[in-house]
Parts: C-alpha cells; sequence; structure tokens
C-alpha cells in the first residue's frame, strides 16, 4: 500500500509553478553559469592546480548528484557546501514515496537510505534559487503511482529521473516503465548500481541501452565504478589495486551512445585514486561520457572531509589536458541538461 511521500520540515515556502515545462527550462539557462562563473565552461583558470580539495574559481562547475537533508543537512548548509567547491549550478536529486515494501528494504531505503527530501522539497529550493540549482523527478520503481509522480515533476520543469536507488533489477518491467518516460521528456535517468541492494543485473543493462536508445542512461554508484576493471571479483563493493583496462563499464561506455557515468561518492573518487596510469587513461578515453557530481553530504565544501572537493581535485589533477577537464567539471553536463 503506497503511503504519503517522505515530508521533513521546509524552510522554503511553495513558490507559483511555471507555466509550462519549456517556459521554466528556459528560466535556468547557461547564461547563469557564466554569471557565476565567468564567460561559461571553457573560461580561462588559474595554472594552478590544488592538489588535495577544489575550492571557488574562475570556471563553472556543475554538478549533477546533490541531495537536499543529506543525513540531516540544512538547506543553507547545502548551499554554502555547494558555493565554497565553485559549483555554479547543481542538480538536486529527490527520494521517492516513503513506503514499507521489498524494493525499499521494507523502509530502510525510504529517504534514498540517508533522509533525503523529496519532489516537491528540491523543486521548491531549486524555484527559490533558479540560477544555482534544478532538479530531477523521483519515485519508488515500483510504487503504483511512479509513472505519474514522475511525469508530475517532469511538466513542473524536472530535468531528468532519479536518482534510482531501490531493490529491483534494473531491466525489471517496472524499472522500464521509466525509462520509457524519460525518452518521451528526452530526459536522462540516473541510476544507483549497487549489485545485490540497488538496481540488481548490472551484467544485463546492455539490453536495456539497446531497448531504450532515447533514453539517456547515468550510471553511478558501487558496481559502476567497481567495473572498470576487468579483474573485478564481484567482491568488494570499494577495490583497490591495479586497474586493468576493458572492464564492463569500460565496454559500456565505448559500445553505447546513451550510456554516461556519474563521478561521484566515494566509490567514484576511490575508482580515480586507486590506479593513476589507469585513471589518465580512463578520463581521457570517456572525456565526453564522464559527468562530474559530488553526492557529499559534507557541510562545509573544502577540506579532507569533503569527498566532492577531493573529486574535482582529482579531475584536474589527471586530466590529461584543459578540454579533458573542462568537459567532465562543465561541458558535459551542459550539453546533456542544456544548462
Amino acid at each position: 500500500m503506497a503511503a504519503a511521500e517522505l515530508q521533513y520540515p521546509r524552510t522554503l515556502m511553495h513558490k507559483p509553478l511555471p507555466c509550462s515545462r519549456r517556459e521554466f527550462l528556459a528560466t535556468t539557462s547557461f547564461a547563469a553559469l557564466a554569471a557565476a562563473g565567468g564567460a561559461g565552461c571553457s573560461a580561462s583558470r588559474s595554472a594552478h592546480r590544488p592538489s588535495a580539495t577544489a575550492a571557488p574559481g574562475p570556471e563553472p562547475i556543475i554538478d549533477i548528484h546533490q541531495h537536499t537533508n543529506y543525513h540531516g543537512r540544512t538547506d543553507d548548509q547545502m548551499l554554502a557546501h555547494q558555493r565554497a567547491m565553485g559549483v555554479a549550478m547543481t542538480i538536486l536529486l529527490p527520494a521517492g514515496s516513503a513506503v514499507e515494501t521489498p524494493s525499499t528494504h521494507m523502509g530502510k531505503s525510504n529517504g534514498l537510505a540517508a533522509k533525503t527530501g523529496g519532489n516537491q522539497w528540491c523543486a521548491d529550493f531549486s524555484y527559490a534559487h533558479p540560477n544555482e540549482f534544478v532538479f530531477f523527478a523521483n519515485e519508488v520503481t515500483d510504487h503504483e503511482l511512479a509513472r505519474k509522480h514522475c511525469e508530475t515533476f517532469l511538466i513542473k520543469g524536472a530535468r531528468g529521473i532519479g536518482e534510482q536507488k531501490f531493490g529491483v533489477e534494473c531491466d525489471s518491467k517496472e524499472s522500464q516503465v521509466l525509462y520509457e518516460l524519460a525518452a518521451k521528456y528526452a530526459v536522462p535517468v540516473l541510476l544507483h548500481f549497487q549489485e545485490g541492494t540497488y538496481n540488481s543485473g548490472f551484467k544485463r543493462l546492455p539490453k536495456m541501452f539497446e531497448k531504450f536508445p532515447k533514453t539517456n542512461f547515468i550510471m553511478h554508484a558501487q558496481t559502476t565504478w567497481a567495473n572498470i576493471d576487468a579483474n573485478y571479483d564481484w567482491k568488494s563493493l570499494y577495490p583497490t589495486g591495479p586497474v586493468k583496462r576493458g572492464g564492463l563499464t569500460t565496454k559500456y561506455l565505448e559500445d553505447y551512445p546513451n550510456c554516461y557515468a556519474d563521478m561521484s561518492a566515494g566509490s567514484g573518487l576511490n575508482s580515480l585514486l586507486r590506479d593513476e596510469e589507469h585513471t589518465r587513461w580512463f578520463l581521457e578515453k570517456h572525456q565526453d561520457k564522464i559527468i562530474y557530481g559530488s553526492d557529499c553530504a559534507d557541510t562545509i565544501g573544502r577540506g579532507p572531509g569533503c569527498q566532492g572537493g577531493g573529486t574535482i581535485a582529482a579531475i584536474r589533477k589527471y586530466a590529461a589536458n584543459k578540454t579533458v577537464e573542462r568537459k567532465i567539471l562543465c561541458e558535459n553536463a551542459r550539453k546533456m541538461f542544456d544548462l
């Protein structure tokens, strides 16, 4: 039985909705990025490369993976965190409804297992900060009203569907309903792959790429980043040590034009730091397919505790050149989300 969507106290008042999806999208353009960070994604940056953490700079960064109320973080803390990292535009990923079903592990995975805010919260915050935030739509994959709830917020201006982080098979019939909806609205779907827990069936994912060629799939999380390694043993979620080229993730990025990868979270950062030689090759090889996200619950936006800032620093350190860096930190997201 469906329960009401997760609701947490919000300080934001609901703003009037845009007249249409098209009109709303027109209010958040790349011009806002230029105003926030210089003359667009390709603006010049100091030659200095930070070695440990990110800091605000003259060039805009787009973060495609952030949450409201992340483990109880306040809206003000989240806003300060993004600005401290130097992020000019952030995509907020909402949770789905609070339900006790196998797909939410009987409620344990509600709030994306991190107490994150739902669709309306993310929409409200984005409406209040239109030059810095946009939002996705989301719902528990097998919720009886999943398609309706996602479509409601797509009409209100959501730029994608996700983060889909529920205990279903990635090729389930319910998942496919949302993949089809994403194609209808020409938006991507972002999937958290954690084999045995969320969106299982990573080896079968190519069938979805082929069945839904008009849907852009963004892979995220542990199973995605462990599978950069052709020798991955499917045991550790955070493998270490040298990487052998040719893992499933690399093959998917190479073979399917509608497959992309979200660099966020500890799993993404771990993949960057475990094998420098492979990282340099991987970033250059897939420079058009990798998109920066933070998925960082830190409240400061800098220092050793800020994994999102660490990921920015690693990309800057290991990118083969400025073109590769700017694609991953800004250009790829700008193109995909029409920012």
